[in-house]
């Protein structure tokens, strides 16, 4: 059991230290995003006063002054970032800038994205949910310059489109709307124990206009931080948001500037009251209770019950000001009966190479393992753990006694490429730097050198850096004749 006292708001730039404030690049968004990752207003000010140095004639927010043109997804991200930190930008930079977005929707300012991509409706999109924050009022009329087919967005696109429709209730069928971009969104969503991914990670990751699955997992908690069907999941995607974090920072500056807001509303909303007391965990006859500390912060503090000899009730109790947040986690040695699915599925079929009596393997038999896993979401670093019986020889290795002819013809299908190979004494593994969503299939060979019954453990399938995620196949007793 984790017990997290409150949700942590360390902002980093991608390579930099944890600190923002050593971050050494000078464009517009970075200096702009660093403020607001910092919450440091003197920081926010200082940008404010060059803003007009980086307006281009259209109003156009330019990531340098030296540029010709300025960027709509900048201009796009400053006017909703400030919004959502509440700090002020000068209204006569303010009203430039909302005008230059006007004419980009309407087609009258055109901005070319950096790749030869078609890109044009979620730019516009990113412009419209700026603008829909904008005192003068959001015109209807905007959306006809795009063609509404949200289930053909990312993610990122989607978000937008919803907070468009949460801010304007006059729009036409604006609840049946909502309802359908909650419905993507949450079909999007992918739990696996403490971490949060997206099913459309890959295609989510638009670097080019700022656009990535880190920044979309923060701006998705502060869209529903207040929608009633999703206050029960807040809690959790705030969790799985954490759970991204590499090195105590998200990976763009960006994302930080989001993740450090969403944070604190979210603080603001579900933790106003810092835990006091103590909190009691009871399963059976077992017990364990913590005392807070004023200290405590935003520490997890994990303990174990034993399992009960029977079906018993795990009791939570709170003595104290505050509600802390609890994830449970049961842990168990079960022998594994039938294949299991939690991020990964996975089938596995032995087929003969070379058998002296078929149907029945023998010492000195080959055989070929065909391995398929289908991935639910997208994820980095994943690994193909597969036993082999104990003797055995997993041929490719290279060294003298393999043989590379009944190695041919092993499959690898999928858009994956493994990093690295292992082929021990013990099991094939192979290693992923990038999975994504989908199906894939991996082949080895392995020639059988000692006769036995071998019990072997399941095939195994992990994300190796979020180890919720995993597919196991058990592996019937493999009986070798001499």
């Amino acid at each position: 059991m984790r017990f997290p006292a409150a949700a942590a708001s360390t902002c980093a730039c991608r390579r930099s230290s944890p600190a923002t404030s050593l971050y050494p690049y000078s464009c517009f968004e970075q200096r702009a995003s660093v403020a607001v990752g910092l919450r440091a207003e003197g920081l926010w000010a200082k940008v404010m006063l060059v803003l007009p140095e980086y307006l281009d004639g259209d109003g156009l927010i330019k990531f340098w002054p030296v540029l010709r043109y300025g960027d709509d997804s900048l201009s796009a991200y400053i006017l909703s970032i400030a919004d959502e930190a509440g700090w002020p930008i000068p209204d006569e930079q303010r009203a430039r800038i909302e005008q230059g977005l006007v004419g980009f929707v309407e087609g009258r300012v055109v901005r070319y994205s950096a790749l030869p991509t078609a890109d044009l409706s979620i730019r516009k999109m990113a412009a419209l949910e700026a603008l829909s924050r904008r005192k003068q009022g959001f015109d209807p009329r905007w959306l006809d310059s795009i063609a509404i087919e949200p289930n053909l967005w990312p993610t990122s696109a989607v978000i937008d489109w919803y907070l468009v429709l949460k801010r304007e209730p006059k729009l036409a069928k604006r609840d049946e709307r909502m309802r359908e971009a909650e419905q993507i969104l949450r079909s999007r969503l992918n739990f696996q124990g403490t971490t949060m991914g997206f099913s459309t990670e890959k295609a989510d990751a638009l670097w080019w206009l700022m656009i990535s699955g880190d920044r979309n997992a923060n701006r998705l908690i502060l869209a529903l931080m207040d929608a009633p069907a999703w206050r029960e999941d807040v809690p959790r995607m705030v969790r799985g948001a954490l759970g991204r974090m590499q090195d105590g920072h998200w990976n763009t500056t960006v994302a930080n500037a989001w993740g450090v807001l969403a944070l604190e509303k979210f603080s603001a909303a579900f933790e106003s009251v810092a835990p006091t007391g103590t909190t009691t965990a009871t399963l059976a006859s077992e017990r364990f209770a913590h005392t807070w500390q004023p200290d405590d912060g935003a520490k997890f503090f994990e303990r174990r019950l034993p399992w009960p000899q029977g079906r018993e009730d795990v009791s939570l109790r709170q003595d104290g000001e505050g509600k802390p947040w609890v994830t449970l986690q049961s842990i168990a040695a079960i022998p594994l009966r039938e294949p299991f699915s939690s991020g990964y599925k996975v089938a596995r079929e032995v087929t003969p190479v070379q058998q002296r009596v078929k149907g029945r393997w023998s010492q000195g038999d080959v055989a070929r393992v065909h391995l398929e896993i289908e991935a639910q979401s997208d994820m980095a670093w994943v690994v193909v753990d597969d036993p082999i019986p104990a003797g055995s020889t997993a041929l490719g290795r290279g060294l003298g006694g393999d043989s590379a002819l009944l190695a041919q013809g092993e499959k690898k299908q999928g858009a994956v490429w493994p990093a690295y190979e292992e082929r021990s004494f013990e099991a094939f593994r192979a290693y992923y730097t990038y999975v994504p969503k989908g199906k894939f299939v991996v082949e080895y060979t392995v020639r059988l050198n000692n006769a036995g019954s071998f019990h072997l453990p399941a095939t195994h399938v992990e994300a190796m850096y979020a180890p919720e995620m995993l597919g196991e196949y058990p592996i019937a007793d493999w009986v070798v004749s001499p």
